[in-house]
């Protein structure tokens, strides 16, 4: 699919919304993992979970993470249940666009009765190079 960053955002919230609507609030991040990949696949979208992202600096691995969803390789969504979003959850959001140059994450919060999205975005400040990651997220 060649869908800019707004219509894949807008089918990812009425996904997330369907999951929230379905399951409730008070599994575990893993159960609305695997929902929220069923639902997004169901409506076209390609997304794959627990996606590797490697940190390079001057081409040696400085450090690891693990995104919970990529979707059409451009959107990072990060699951919680947590009380609160805080501002470290937002910060480690940060840290994945800013690590595979991709400019938009969401971060979803399934704790509550009504789920909780945050869009995050990341542009490189003038005059920087692009962040390379290695694994299956594109350059």
């Amino acid at each position: 699919m060649n869908m800019d960053i707004n219509e894949i955002t807008y089918i990812i919230n009425g996904a997330v919304f369907e999951v929230n609507k379905e399951l409730g609030h008070g599994f575990l991040e893993r159960v609305y993992e695997n929902a929220l990949l069923i639902e997004l696949r169901k409506r076209g979208l390609s997304a794959e979970s627990q996606v590797p992202v490697k940190v390079l600096y001057k081409n040696e691995i400085v450090g690891e993470y693990v995104a919970d969803i990529l979707v059409e390789g451009k959107v990072i969504i990060e699951l919680k249940t947590v009380e609160n979003i805080e501002k470290i959850h937002e910060a480690q959001l940060m840290n994945y666009l800013k690590a595979t140059g991709i400019s938009v994450g969401l971060l979803v919060n399934f704790k509550h009765s009504k789920a909780e999205i945050r869009r995050i975005v990341f542009t490189l400040p003038e005059g920087h190079g692009v962040y390379r990651v290695s694994g299956r997220l594109p350059i």
